[in-house]
């Protein structure tokens, strides 16, 4: 697979950008060593699937539209009509604009940092990128929403809890909460026939059945082969329960049957597109189907200064609009959508004016962002912007309010104060407030 650069020269990969925000997902037995399973509520919990689009995706070219703005802002596409009278979206979701019944877009959410990483860790985190003011000031970096879910649950019936794919985000890292609430991560082609997610695949010992003892078993799970970097030596230590939790992930039919994809019926995998992002989106139904808290679907490539138009009307819009279309409808379906939050979204916006190459740069000012699920209305536009895109004037939203949101969706109090690795106190979002429209 492709790496695709921001404009900053950084790539989806870069993860220690910032501080320790990009912590790699470990291998699946340190990431149970180091972390307890928590007790089980009986309540059934809220899961979540963030679509991150690292780049900065358009709110021009996707949901708010400017048709009667003049051409060198409102783009090149026409609209279409949504399944909400008198809403409409631009051309290239038109599959999205069929199922808006199930979702909500908030398209006053904004704030004032226009750098990939800075808006990355915001949107990431619902803190603003803490930033130096003399020699040796101390910075701290706010985990990300998935880490803190982490934090906050555990390990589910023995599946982590936070997962990534095919790698993680920028600032998608644990930080001060540790490394074993960075997320697990799952790499490659979900599309391929041989696709297979490792340290969940069984030996071919123990698969076959060739396991005579607990120590036979313990060699044969030391040699699966790791496809995470470690950040740490395994060290030698006996076969505890980390290991019996990490045993029970690859023999348990529940954890085998979540992760092989191909035991998907057909028409399902083409109904979400017989392509790599529509089968992720697949995949991430498929875990949070059996427990896990948070999958994070990332996907980078979206930071066009230049040919928007050409880039829209290509593969990856038309991907998009499929893949999530169905992502929604799919777990609505199945009865999952109660449960399953859904967010689509970037780190900012696009500039309302088309530039000199045909591009949208950078725009903090205005963005639109996809929520679903967990009892968030569907067919509802939140907020607005200004005729000509510029700013959000209307019902206007910061991250803070984002993310407390979401950790109010997800049973986490946003109020909460941490406490980081030098003693000091920290307020999970300072000031959040709830986006009232998401909770009716």
């Amino acid at each position: 697979m492709a790496v695709h650069l921001n404009c900053d020269g950084s790539s989806r990969r870069d993860f220690l950008q910032l501080g320790l925000g990009g912590l790699v997902g470990f291998g699946l037995c340190d990431l149970l060593r180091l972390r307890a399973v928590a007790a089980e509520t009986g309540k059934k919990p809220v899961n979540c699937i963030m679509i991150w689009l690292d780049g900065g995706p358009s709110h021009f070219e996707t949901f708010d539209p400017k048709p009667d703005a003049p051409s060198d802002i409102r783009g090149t596409f026409p609209t279409v009509a949504t399944k909400v009278p008198g809403v409409h979206f631009s051309e290239p979701v038109t599959k999205l604009a069929g199922v808006f019944d199930k979702f909500t877009v908030v398209r006053s959410i904004c704030h004032r940092d226009p750098n990939h990483g800075g808006g990355n860790h915001y949107m990431m985190t619902g803190a603003p990128t803490p930033v130096p003011v003399g020699c040796g000031a101390f910075v701290t970096f706010h985990p990300s929403m998935g880490s803190m879910v982490s934090y906050s649950r555990g390990v589910q019936g023995g599946l982590p809890p936070y997962m990534a794919m095919p790698s993680n985000t920028r600032s998608g890292g644990p930080n001060f909460l540790g490394g074993q609430h960075a997320p697990f991560i799952i790499p490659g082609g979900p599309n391929s026939e041989h696709f297979r997610v490792n340290d969940v695949v069984l030996p071919a010992g123990i698969a076959e059945g060739r396991v005579s003892s607990r120590r036979d078993l313990r060699a044969a799970l030391d040699r699966m082969k790791r496809g995470t970097d470690k950040m740490m030596e395994d060290p030698a230590v006996e076969f505890d329960r980390f290991y019996e939790q990490g045993f029970d992930l690859v023999s348990s039919a529940r954890a085998q049957e979540a992760f092989d994809i191909s035991r998907e019926d057909a028409k399902v995998r083409e109904r979400y597109g017989r392509n790599d992002m529509g089968q992720r989106f697949l995949l991430a139904r498929r875990l949070v189907e059996v427990g896990v808290s948070w999958v994070t679907v990332n996907w980078g490539g979206w930071d066009h200064h230049e040919n928007i138009a050409t880039a829209y009307k290509g593969d990856a819009l038309k991907t998009l609009d499929q893949g999530v279309s169905a992502l929604l409808t799919d777990l609505d379906e199945r009865g999952l959508l109660d449960s399953t939050l859904v967010l689509l979204l970037g780190e900012f916006g696009r500039t309302p004016k088309i530039n000199e190459k045909g591009g949208r740069d950078h725009w903090p000012n205005a963005m639109s962002v996809l929520m679903a699920g967990a009892g968030i209305p569907g067919g509802q536009i939140v907020g607005a912007t200004d005729v000509k895109g510029y700013y959000a004037s209307n019902n206007v939203y910061r991250p803070e309010d984002f993310a407390a949101s979401i950790y109010t969706k997800m049973g986490i109090d946003p109020r909460q104060h941490l406490e980081t690795t030098a003693g000091r106190p920290v307020q999970l979002v300072n000031d959040g407030r709830l986006i009232k429209e998401l909770f009716v």
